[in-house]
């Protein structure tokens, strides 16, 4: 039995969740996801309480399919969450210089390189600049948002001896003392 998969899922009054064969939608006021589940294994029901939950057709469960219930369950609720609260990454440029700013679609770095980087942004995320150092990501898809935000991280990552480069909101990085003399 999945521990993840028996949970049922709450779905706000704002957010809808309907499940025709094989397809969830998912809207709120945020907008609106379609996931897609194997209608062979799981079945998908909404029942009175405005509760979603996911069930294996069999009663023996194998362990892929143990896996596969709780991960439909997880990805179920992180659409829900999406439409009506929506996913939200804030990370924070550190180092003397480094800057950021927005130009349409373009997020334009300053990250004490040569060149000044364009990062291009996704139509799905909105993004916004604050103070010039701290980037607020967006979005109804978790993933996207957090993959976004991970592309980000990854043009200048924080180095351990002065702490320098773009983190996220409170992430721990260990930092090293330098030489002694």
């Amino acid at each position: 039995m999945s521990k993840i998969g028996k949970k049922n899922i709450m779905v706000p009054k704002d957010a809808s969740v309907k499940s025709e064969g094989g397809v969830i939608t998912i809207s709120g006021p945020k907008g609106s996801k379609t996931l897609t589940i194997n209608d062979k294994i799981f079945s998908a029901k909404l029942n009175e309480k405005n509760e979603f939950n996911i069930n294996p057709l069999k009663k023996d469960l194998d362990k892929k399919t143990a896996l596969m219930w709780g991960t439909y369950r997880s990805l179920i609720n992180n659409a829900v969450i999406g439409v009506s609260q929506g996913h939200q990454k804030i990370l924070d440029i550190t180092g003397v210089g480094f800057r950021a700013n927005l130009k349409g679609d373009v997020l334009n770095l300053q990250l004490g390189f040569s060149h000044d980087i364009n990062f291009k942004i996704p139509k799905e995320v909105k993004m916004t600049v604050e103070k010039m150092t701290i980037i607020t990501i967006t979005g109804v898809d978790k993933e996207l948002v957090s993959k976004v935000a991970s592309d980000i991280k990854a043009l200048k990552p924080v180095e351990p001896y002065k702490g320098k480069g773009i983190r996220e909101r409170n992430q721990f990085v260990l930092r090293k003392e330098g030489k002694k003399k």
